[in-house]
């Protein structure tokens, strides 16, 4: 609903542009600087309460083969226009999201060959968002991009929270330096052994890229609206503190195919003083378009469990049916194939996750390794390799579909692609019929692998648009959609709610391999979560994965945190993760993960540093009900819980899950305690958190 609305247009003419424009954000602490070069290069820079964030920095394009786009401009006009209206997520971490901008509006021609180009400033009091917009014009409709060249100027060698830049992957662990520490650190970061990998050749990063100044400014870089264009990396130059945009290519060289008449995703800077302002920031959100989808009332969210940790442990669970590999998709009988014993997607094993769902109070179950095609799951650039309608001779869809509809359960699809692209969307309206007629409402969807087809990366223009146009046509047959190995989340959550959540970093299945560090999970809300919700899939109390074979892992966390991860790490999309036996080891802390909410009316950031904590409160959404999680690094630290957050006047029931007093992640990650305490608003509690520990609280 709107509540304000208020627009100012201004348009100017002529001389006045020679010392160009500023803008300001509604509370005055950001400004925006905009003018044009001696050369015509439109330039901006941006400060925070007077000082300085981006120093003056050039805007454009080269386009087609090498024609310049980025000078010899003169400004036609521009328009001034202000903005505060109120809008409602569908899902999110508040239900009500204010957006309050001033906007600027800058129209500009190229003298030398007429062309006309427009740029758009957006400024909220919790940062900028600014974007390149190609009007229509008689005389120029298409082209190529072969670099934008947008450029932030920052003002010093800040700390940064980074993972290298490649075309094909965003699973980096996130390394924390200066950032004239990178070129150094670089090469050693990509050695880490991915499915697939296609490195900058040059020193780069991706966003979202979160900053620390030396003054204490916290800065996020990433974009919004990411649609019919390719991802932005940034390129380092580590020796002048300068950020520029690389584009993905295909592999022709080519970043994007543009026709006017159309915009790019927004370039966006969140900036404060107080880190816990960048993770309660609505401004990607705010860029992107509203919702596009008529009737939202199917999207909800989801908690469920999952036929898929048992695959990672080294326990002998397998997607495959066969050990059968010469195998040939629409032509393979597997009926006429011995099973191997040990694939974990039959009817029966599937019963029992159904089972423990239905006893627990989850609204579904994921299943992995259904359908045919897994024997060549490794098979990369293989372009026929799965059907996505076709069950193996095990796994018996239709009784399964009316054994968890009796016990009010539904059943999550898997659609892994192996990044065969081009035969997943061959099948794609198919296998949606199929799931409408089998009463599956969500889809989990994977793109392990380099791309087929062959010429494209997984962040480049074309499989950005596939990942949209997956979601959109989901949206059509009233499907729900959880990518993982996507191109990372730009606030699309917004227009397309249907995508409910996405991987697209490294997540808990990483720690069955060769782990994730104890501040990753500090470390994710401000760089990938930044852009939208995370299915990082939580909840694994047995975090010693010898205990079932010949998996030496062992996770990075307390019990304890695992639990606080549900309130940390925002998602509509919930899993608990572990094999059910572990659940019924450890039930009294199993009643957190059955009790924490998946959608909110409020959220609160308590505390908040990145790498080193979080303490994040939520209010559930339509109850009277707060959940608090608060979790660490690898240092042992005390965390303050304020309880203002309640009610006034009313006193409350906390229960507290925490960790032990020998907890340690490396040594006793299983201590945790469980006790009740009486809280108010007026309430204080100081906690000790273990080295990479945590607390979970559940408040009625």
């Amino acid at each position: 609903m709107k509540k304000f609305i208020f627009t100012l247009v201004c348009v100017l003419w002529g001389c006045l542009f020679v010392w160009g424009q500023t803008l300001s954000s509604p509370n005055g602490a950001l400004q925006l600087s905009f003018r044009l070069s001696k050369e015509g290069t439109p330039t901006y820079a941006l400060t925070f309460k007077g000082q300085t964030v981006i120093g003056e920095s050039p805007l454009g394009f080269v386009i087609n083969q090498k024609e310049d786009f980025s000078s010899d401009f003169e400004t036609v006009s521009v328009q001034y226009t202000e903005t505060n209206t109120v809008w409602q997520p569908v899902l999110g971490e508040n239900k009500d999201i204010r957006d309050h901008h001033k906007e600027l509006l800058v129209h500009l021609k190229q003298k030398s060959s007429g062309r006309l180009l427009d740029l758009r400033f957006r400024l909220f009091d919790d940062g900028l968002g600014f974007r390149y917009e190609f009007p229509l014009q008689a005389n120029f409709r298409h082209f190529r991009i072969q670099e934008e060249l947008t450029v932030f100027q920052l003002t010093g060698d800040h700390k940064a929270f980074w993972i290298p830049a490649d075309y094909d992957t965003n699973e980096f662990p996130i390394t924390t330096s200066a950032l004239s520490e990178i070129p150094q650190l670089i090469d050693k970061v990509r050695e880490e052994p991915l499915a697939a990998k296609a490195p900058t050749p040059n020193v780069a990063v991706q966003t979202s890229l979160m900053l620390k100044t030396t003054e204490g400014l916290y800065l996020n870089l990433h974009e919004a609206a990411l649609a019919n264009y390719p991802a932005m990396m940034l390129n380092l130059d580590a020796t002048h503190h300068r950020l520029s945009t690389h584009l993905v290519p295909d592999k022709n060289g080519v970043k994007g195919y543009i026709q006017t008449g159309s915009t790019t995703p927004w370039r966006t800077i969140v900036v404060s003083d107080d880190a816990r302002d960048i993770l309660a920031s609505n401004l990607i959100l705010n860029l992107n378009e509203p919702c596009k989808i008529e009737d939202t009332s199917w999207i909800r969210p989801t908690k469920y469990i999952g036929v898929w940790w048992e695959y990672f442990i080294g326990g002998g669970s397998t997607w495959a049916y066969t050990d059968y590999r010469d195998i040939h998709i629409g032509t393979t009988d597997y009926r006429q194939l011995p099973p191997n014993g040990h694939h974990g997607a039959n009817t029966p094993h599937v019963k029992k996750y159904i089972d423990f769902a239905a006893q627990h109070g989850f609204d579904a179950v994921l299943v992995e390794g259904w359908n045919e095609g897994w024997e060549d799951n490794y098979a990369y650039n293989k372009e026929r390799i799965y059907s996505f309608t076709k069950a193996y001779p095990d796994f018996d869809v239709v009784a399964l579909q009316q054994y968890a509809a009796a016990k009010g359960v539904k059943l999550i699809m898997h659609h892994e692609t192996t990044s065969s692209v081009i035969d997943y969307e061959r099948q794609l309206h198919e296998a949606f019929r199929f799931m409408n007629q089998h009463g599956y409402e969500a889809v989990k969807t994977g793109y392990v692998g380099p791309i087929v087809p062959r010429s494209e990366y997984h962040d480049g223009q074309w499989m950005v648009n596939h990942y949209n146009y997956v979601a959109e046509t989901a949206a059509r047959y009233r499907i729900m959609v959880n990518s993982h190995e996507a191109v990372r989340p730009t606030g699309m959550s917004r227009t397309y709610p249907n995508w409910v959540a996405q991987e697209s970093a490294r997540g808990t299945e990483f720690e069955s391999f060769n782990g994730n560090r104890p501040d990753h999970t500090t470390l994710l809300p401000f760089t990938r979560l930044m852009g939208g919700a995370m299915d990082y899939t939580p909840g694994i109390f047995e975090g010693d994965l010898s205990r079932y074979g010949n998996n030496k892992a062992q996770l990075s966390t307390t019990l304890a945190k695992q639990l606080a991860l549900y309130v940390t790490m925002y998602s509509p999309l919930q899993m608990a993760a572990d094999l059910p036996e572990n659940y019924e080891k450890y039930l009294d802390a199993f009643q957190f993960i059955k009790d924490v909410a998946a959608d909110w009316d409020n959220t609160y950031i308590l505390e908040a540093e990145p790498g080193d904590y979080i303490s994040i409160a939520r209010k559930a959404k339509g109850k009277n009900e707060w959940f608090v999680g608060a979790i660490t690094d690898e240092n042992a630290r005390n965390a303050v819980i304020d309880f203002s957050f309640l009610p006034a006047g009313k006193t409350y029931t906390a229960t507290l899950y925490a960790d032990g007093k020998t907890a340690d992640w490396r040594t006793n990650p299983k201590s945790y305690t469980i006790k009740k305490m009486k809280v108010t608003h007026q309430t204080k509690l100081k906690q000790r958190l273990a080295p990479s520990g945590g607390l979970a609280i559940s408040i009625k």
